[in-house]
């Protein structure tokens, strides 16, 4: 399969684009399933999953969204509501950097729920069209260190114990990685890392405990031929040079009304990033009619016109409650329009 900027510019030379919200929860009651129940079982899974794939037919499908998987994996409580996405729970007790040591004697890849994540993206390899690109999810160095410690605790650790902070991220990311090889091995034709919590950093801390980190990531995934992407959540203006310099090969970005300027970014960052997004996840595509969606997405696609490096997709992923009708018109919206160039 060819790597996303080349399917992109593909695409854009034919005056149309590769289409990819970030579907996942909506695939719950497509296929009559819970989001506990898909969580932890491959097989049901990759039910929800197929059921999008079926229905809507996008250019990329991910697994579901889910940042506890890994901090799961170290054993951190972890709770699985009925139709949540699972939860990671504060710490009761200050962290004690002696944790890490008990950390590392974990098996990491003997993980069930994690394997099962990896199962779940070898059916979809095995199962989907080859037109299909298959991606995962991985948790970003720093928003992993704030699972381990608390949020809360990451902030102030940055600004007061950069070094100690530097040490957990640098644990986070071989976590990480092993994980990132496991997704790969499976199949993966792009692993999406998700950093929301990146997005409270200033430029030089993001860089010290996130997007250094993430060039090793990157370099696996192309040592497989497979595609990196970066996903920070809220306005990440501030972060876009930092998240470029990291080699990733697409920057998954928030909706405009988070600060997000689509435009703006593609007119700095490299032509060889593509930028995925950024249609509100929560607003008109949850609550407005399909002939709302139609025009929003039409105007999203035209202020991207004169750029080929651009994934029509949503700023995050959808939620549980998405009117399958208006995900049907993104999609035929998307499909249907021409490039103005």
């Amino acid at each position: 399969m060819k790597r996303l900027i080349d399917l992109a510019i593909s695409f854009y030379s034919e005056n149309r684009r590769l289409v990819a919200p970030l579907l996942g929860f909506p695939g719950i009651k497509l296929a009559g399933s819970s989001i506990k129940l898909a969580q932890q079982n491959h097989k049901e899974h990759f039910k929800v999953i197929g059921s999008l794939v079926d229905k809507f037919k996008p250019d990329i499908q991910f697994v579901l969204m889910d940042l506890s998987v890994e901090a799961n994996a170290l054993g951190l409580n972890t709770i699985f509501p009925p139709n949540e996405s699972a939860t990671v729970l504060k710490k009761d007790k200050e962290f004690n950097m002696d944790s890490l040591d008990s950390f590392r004697k974990i098996s990491f890849d003997g993980d069930s729920r994690l394997l099962g994540y990896v199962k779940t993206v070898e059916l979809m390899k095995l199962k989907f069209s080859s037109s299909v690109k298959v991606g995962a999810y991985v948790t970003g160095p720093y928003t992993l260190a704030g699972l381990i410690i608390g949020a809360e605790e990451a902030g102030l650790m940055a600004a007061r114990e950069p070094d100690r902070l530097e040490q957990i991220c640098i644990f986070t990311t071989r976590c990480i990685t092993e994980y990132t090889r496991l997704l790969l091995s499976a199949g993966a034709d792009a692993v999406c890392l998700l950093e929301p919590s990146g997005v409270m950093l200033g430029p030089s801390h993001f860089e010290k405990f996130s997007s250094a980190n993430v060039k090793k990531i990157v370099e696996i995934c192309h040592q497989a031929d497979s595609d990196c992407i970066y996903h920070v959540c809220g306005n990440s203006m501030h972060l876009i040079e930092k998240m470029a310099e990291s080699g990733v090969d697409g920057l998954s970005l928030d909706s405009k009304d988070t600060g997000v300027d689509l435009p703006a970014i593609a007119k700095k960052i490299p032509k060889n990033i593509v930028m995925i997004g950024n249609m509100n996840p929560t607003k008109t595509i949850v609550y407005g009619s399909p002939e709302e969606v139609k025009e929003e997405v039409k105007t999203l696609l035209a202020s991207m016109d004169d750029f080929p490096n651009f994934i029509l997709s949503t700023g995050c992923d959808l939620p549980l409650e998405t009117p399958l009708d208006n995900i049907s018109a993104f999609m035929e919206t998307g499909r249907n329009y021409t490039i103005s160039i």
